[in-house]
């Protein structure tokens, strides 16, 4: 099968299309005919030698799918050949064919594309464990959501407003900022010329927010927690800004806050299986009738992954980028 291969550790020059050996699937799994499949953070730090995938996951990048049932295992149920599926996965995306657990794979809704459904697993699953399982945000209570033009941004105001939460974002262009108020952004913070801190306590008459979901880091952090309310709760998600950081541990006393690291790709299967349905319960009804939906930027064909890769990185995007197989 044709699938894009890793050559080497580095820029995403090291991303080539090539042939591979096309995956079997075993008992309790989906061969699956990809369609499409999407850009995560996860992708371009596998690329650079930085995140390696858990042990026996494909080598090929790719975290979420859509595609057609061409195979299934003896134990499968619930799927027939030909099926339209998505789901998340622990690699092997960016191929014409993937492997995926059956518990994890769903049903593609009659209506929706192979890339609206692509858009959806990774962004909704992440923003759903961190803001509402473990940030437990509720309709009375207030959130800042950092990269609030990224997949997980996207997903996360519209999910925020939706419970009826206020939602603050920061973003790298005003123009990013008017799209995230017409997704439920109640305001928006340019953080390129503005400090967000400063304009969230004036915006917010000095008491904060209640939850924070960070994907930053190091630089972010003492400033993360100085806007949280007592109680308040900060999700790190990722760490582009670095993992080392030094802060006076005394206001994490003084507000009794809460800190809560997540990250899915190295969880056991049946923990995914578990994020899989409180998704599919809670939101999945939600973005089938229109009231919630994924934000696509752009969608190339996969043999122009490297090009892809470049645009993550210049943090252009504002919503998915999705790869069409």
């Amino acid at each position: 099968m044709k699938a894009i291969i890793k050559i080497g550790d580095g820029g995403p020059e090291v991303l080539k299309l090539g042939e591979v050996k096309t995956p079997k699937p075993k008992s309790t799994q989906l061969l699956i005919n990809v369609k499409s499949t999407a850009l995560n953070r996860a992708d371009i730090l596998q690329r650079k030698g930085l995140y390696p995938p858990p042990a026996g996951e494909s080598e090929i990048l790719g975290l979420e799918l859509s595609g057609v049932v061409e195979e299934k295992g003896a134990a499968v149920t619930g799927f027939e050949l030909g099926d339209r599926v998505f789901g998340l996965v622990g690699g092997g995306g960016y191929a014409e064919y993937a492997i995926i657990d059956y518990q994890m794979a769903m049903h593609i809704p009659d209506d929706w594309s192979f890339e609206k459904a692509t858009a959806v697993p990774e962004v909704f699953f992440t923003a759903n464990e961190t803001l509402f399982k473990l940030g437990c945000l509720s309709s009375d209570e207030s959130v800042l959501i950092h990269a609030g033009g990224s997949g997980v941004g996207t997903a996360g105001i519209q999910m925020a407003d939706n419970v009826g939460a206020k939602v603050f974002i920061t973003a790298g262009s005003n123009e990013k900022i008017e799209k995230a108020k017409m997704l439920g952004c109640t305001e928006g913070i340019n953080y390129k010329t503005h400090d967000f801190a400063e304009l969230i306590k004036n915006l917010t008459e000095g008491e904060g927010v209640d939850v924070v979901q960070d994907f930053i880091g190091r630089p972010y952090l003492e400033k993360n927690c100085s806007i949280l309310k007592p109680n308040g709760r900060l999700l790190i998600v990722g760490l582009m800004g670095g993992p080392n950081a030094e802060i006076d541990l005394g206001i994490i006393l003084r507000k009794r806050l809460q800190i809560f690291g997540s990250i899915m790709r190295p969880l056991e299967l049946k923990e995914k299986i578990s994020i899989t349905q409180r998704f599919v319960d809670r939101w999945l009804p939600l973005l089938q009738t229109g009231v919630i939906n994924p934000v696509i930027d752009t969608i190339m064909p996969l043999e122009k992954a490297d090009e892809a890769h470049r645009y993550m990185e210049s943090n252009s995007n504002f919503g998915k980028i999705i790869l069409r197989i």
